[in-house]
């Protein structure tokens, strides 16, 4: 006779097909659930994440996680997993940690700070005709998605609108938080209808409270060329079919018109390259410099592609660049806010997720 493990093979036999001997799958459920209840909308906001603190070891734990997004780095996992461990985690998170340090708040990392009124505050836009749940979640550190997500079915969200606090579409963010929900939302025993909201680059509401923003910091200091500074990506990515450097150039312009700018009173650069790959110019820094040296000298730096202020705006815009700047020559230098929490950002942002609810009543 055979042993019994030798009986159970790899194959059924005679149909060619593959037997799965992976342990059992256990599905997320909810079992106070009462069949003929109504189907309650949540919202998920996503965003980057942060560290949990300003010290080396907390940023090398959250840069580890971001960095091993193949969405983040396209490139050959052997080969980046030895450069990734091998160089950049033992020397970028003690320089990072120094620029986090620069930038923190008593409570806490501003991006999570900001980002979590900015929910609160469209919970509260949302309550009265929706009674829409809100949960926050970060592709990388706490709280993640996962988290959020559990939280919104805790709340009996059956159907659920993910928006991605990222304006502009691009692979390397609006889809890495795409992979995050799906691949979580597999666990689940009733998998909840879902509406993803890729980008609102050219939203009206969203133009028009980045307009109403730059006006208003015009109206407090005095008015200088605008350069509107975007986050960069590899300019490869671009090449095969990312949509980012258009979206941000089309929001640049319609923000400008709003202003009712000439040609010559606004430009646009990318910023955060890292790296010896080109990415897409021009660079913040490289241009900076070339005004501070030729003119405008006098500047006003704006982030479009941030809904809330954090470590690329806070230390390296108007922090760094700013010295940068003024060192090599420029006169003035001025960084208006990234919209966060403010009136004009809620309610653009609540009626755009409103728009998507459509139908959900």
């Amino acid at each position: 006779m055979y042993p019994m493990v030798a009986i159970v093979s790899n194959h059924w036999s005679g149909t060619g097909q593959s037997l799965n001997l992976r342990p059992m799958v256990h599905y997320l459920g909810d079992s106070s659930h009462q069949n003929g209840g109504a189907n309650r909308v949540g919202v998920l906001l996503a965003n980057l994440g942060t560290p949990d603190g300003p010290d080396p070891s907390s940023v090398r734990r959250f840069l580890a996680e971001f960095l091993w997004d193949p969405r983040v780095v396209e490139a050959p996992r052997l080969i980046w997993w030895l450069a990734l461990h091998g160089v950049i985690l033992r020397i970028r998170p003690s320089k990072s940690a120094h620029a986090y340090q620069q930038i923190w708040t008593p409570e806490g990392s501003p991006l999570l700070v900001y980002s979590s009124a900015l929910a609160k505050r469209i919970g509260e836009a949302l309550e009265s005709r929706w009674n829409a749940p809100v949960a926050l979640g970060m592709s990388y550190g706490s709280p993640s998605i996962p988290q959020a997500l559990d939280e919104l079915r805790r709340q009996g969200a059956t159907r659920i609108v993910v928006l991605p606090l990222y304006p502009q579409y691009s692979g390397t963010t609006t889809a890495s938080v795409f992979d995050r929900v799906t691949r979580y939302l597999q666990r689940w025993r009733w998998v909840p209808e879902l509406r993803f909201i890729g980008s609102y680059h050219d939203d009206a509401g969203y133009i028009d409270a980045l307009a109403a923003s730059i006006d208003h910091h015009w109206r407090a200091h005095e008015k200088h060329h605008l350069l509107f500074s975007f986050h960069g990506i590899p300019k490869r990515y671009v090449t095969s079919g990312d949509p980012y450097y258009s979206q941000s150039m089309q929001t640049a312009r319609l923000v400008a018109e709003r202003l009712s700018l000439g040609e010559q009173e606004w430009s646009v650069s990318f910023q955060s390259q890292v790296g010896r790959e080109e990415w897409l110019r021009p660079y913040t820094d490289e241009r900076l410099l070339e005004y501070a040296r030729s003119g405008p000298k006098k500047v006003t730096l704006v982030c479009p592609g941030f809904a809330t202020d954090c470590l690329e705006t806070l230390e390296e815009i108007a922090l760094r660049n700013r010295q940068l700047f003024l060192d090599a020559g420029g006169e003035a230098y001025d960084y208006v806010p990234a919209l966060n929490a403010g009136d004009a950002h809620v309610a653009a942002l609540a009626q755009l997720l409103e728009r998507h609810m459509q139908g959900w009543a």
